[in-house]
């Protein structure tokens, strides 16, 4: 699949929205929340314009058994892709517009998850930043295959970061 790296959007919150309704309306009670993470949910980040949502479920076995209806939908069913205990639904072909990640509400994925979106939801240096090194990477590969893998010692790194901000934060708030 091409890079396609664009600025922010508004319209990417309300995207994620109205596809989690969508799907609350064909899960029901199986989902407990959902939540909207990955680039397109910081504000100010360059972005693939594709939706990253978290539907954290109470039973992920559960999920397996709305495959076919969800395949009938048009999304590709593509299973854990390298995560343990993960689901992941992808949405709009070689156009993708959402990705949906399918976590048991007690996977420790969701948490990593968040508390990066969070670090850069209170960091926008950091945003700036990540969207300059995501801009040179679009300028030295045409596909997300290279893409991809070629930000991920950077994302990591910015994990890291992340996770010790949230320790601080955690070591601070029950100091107080």
């Amino acid at each position: 699949m091409k890079v396609r790296l664009t600025d922010y959007s508004e319209n990417w919150s309300r995207m994620f929205h109205i596809e989690a309704q969508f799907l609350k309306n064909i899960f029901g009670d199986e989902i407990i929340r959902f939540e909207h993470f990955g680039s397109t949910s910081v504000h100010g980040m360059k972005a693939k314009p594709v939706i990253d949502m978290m539907c954290i479920v109470r039973s992920i076995e559960k999920v397996d058994s709305f495959n076919d209806k969800m395949s009938s939908l048009g999304y590709e069913v593509v299973g854990e892709w390298g995560i343990p205990g993960r689901r992941l639904l992808r949405k709009g072909g070689e156009y993708r517009t959402h990705h949906i990640h399918f976590y048991q509400f007690d996977n420790p994925q969701i948490e990593r998850h968040l508390i990066f979106r969070d670090y850069l939801r209170a960091h926008p240096e950091e945003v700036a930043r990540y969207s300059r090194f995501k801009e040179e990477l679009s300028r030295r590969f045409e596909t997300t295959s290279e893409y991809s893998p070629a930000k991920k010692t950077f994302v990591k790194e910015m994990e890291q970061q992340a996770l010790l901000w949230f320790a601080e934060n955690q070591r601070t708030s029950h100091s107080e």
